[in-house]
């Protein structure tokens, strides 16, 4: 039985692209681990907060995983029709959150609430 909270999604483009999904698929085995794990915390968890996941603001939440190859990795999320879709990932190399990465994730976000509103 299925007792997922918020079911994780990947964002797919216009084109039918899966950027996070491609990101996660080349990262080596144990750090794709490390990071499905954490995704399914907040997949049965929800509402979950640190370490594990943070508030961004904007209506964005971040997944914070350690990974196993002494990286630190962030997939920026946002809640859509009880869904976790996952908008954008990238390797933390800085304290603060780049503005493009947030930047990324929000224009996705809209694009996903724009496609919505065309239906």
């Amino acid at each position: 039985m299925d007792d997922k909270i918020l079911p994780a999604c990947f964002y797919q483009s216009s084109l039918g692209k899966e950027p996070v999904r491609d990101w996660v698929k080349d990262l080596d085995k144990d750090d794709r681990l490390a990071i499905g794990a954490d995704i399914k915390t907040v997949e049965f968890g929800w509402p979950i907060g640190m370490p594990t996941c943070k508030s961004l603001g904007k209506g964005l939440y971040e997944v914070r995983s350690s990974l196993p190859s002494d990286r630190t990795a962030r997939i920026i999320f946002c809640v859509h029709y009880r869904q976790m879709v996952l908008l954008h990932a990238f390797i933390k190399k800085t304290q603060k959150t780049p503005k493009q990465d947030l930047d990324l994730a929000l224009d996705r976000k809209s694009k996903l609430e724009k496609a919505d509103e065309k239906q």
